[in-house]
């Protein structure tokens, strides 16, 4: 069985202002695969487990509204 990643962490080389790192923030949201992309965020923890159960919820509620048709 092969590790899986759940979160990658990027290090900036000094520290940027919040609208410098805009740019580099949007670029990193165009990267396949990445559900969400934050600054300065206190406990990346509890942030990666707030943007896994809402993508989780809204998948669920889309579900809902959108039923998958059965042949």
């Amino acid at each position: 069985m092969t590790d899986r990643y759940h979160s990658l962490t990027v290090v900036l080389e000094k520290n940027i202002r919040i609208d410098d790192a805009e740019s580099t923030i949007n670029a990193i949201k165009h990267i396949k695969g990445v559900l969400s992309v934050k600054g300065n965020v206190a406990d990346a923890n509890s942030d990666m487990a707030e943007s896994r159960a809402i993508s989780e919820l809204s998948q669920k509620l889309w579900h809902i509204l959108y039923p998958q048709k059965e042949d």
